[in-house]
């Protein structure tokens, strides 16, 4: 991840900048961290205390926290809190807008798969398995709103698909090697 720490009328230390990048590492848990990433930071002082601003661009979309504290480590551990809130609200909005939709989506493949009587297929398409873990695969599959996601698992470094089940939950199929 690209980190731009700066300063407005405060000079930021070499302190300020590590803790600030171990804070940042929390976004592991739920985005594979890659040079597409920045994370820009802001600092100001104002009388009441220290104002910080992060606005992260990930893949998904901007995430953005702003918090005035008493010092500079006090705001940036409430900054980080809002920021894993916003990820986790993003994430539960997922899961429900998919709960309500997947009884429509039901019909509408039965209808489809009626429609569709020929074995040809209809449409050809390459992917890039990206290695990442199962809650990433998960997480990326509900964002892009598809059934499955093709990746690479980063524990046992094959090819795994994990998709929607109908009955509800997820399922995951592993590729084994001969």
């Amino acid at each position: 991840m690209l980190l731009n720490i700066r300063g407005k009328n405060v000079s930021i230390t070499e302190a300020m900048n590590e803790r600030t990048e171990k804070k940042l590492e929390f976004l592991s848990k739920y985005f594979t961290i890659d040079d597409t990433m920045r994370a820009n930071v802001v600092v100001q002082i104002y009388p009441e205390g220290q104002k910080v601003e992060i606005t992260i661009t990930t893949k998904m979309g901007p995430l953005r926290a702003e918090v005035l504290g008493t010092d500079f480590y006090s705001a940036l551990d409430l900054a980080i809190d809002k920021l894993e809130d916003q990820i986790r609200r993003q994430k539960t909005r997922l899961g429900r807008r998919h709960k309500e939709s997947l009884s429509k989506n039901f019909v509408t493949e039965i209808e489809q798969e009626e429609d569709n009587s020929s074995d040809e297929p209809v449409r050809t398409k390459t992917v890039v398995a990206e290695e990442m873990d199962l809650s990433d695969a998960i997480m990326k599959m509900e964002m892009l709103g598809h059934a499955f996601y093709v990746y690479t698992d980063e524990e046992t470094e094959g090819v795994a698909i994990v998709y929607k089940r109908k009955a509800g939950g997820y399922g995951l199929l592993e590729v084994e090697d001969e």
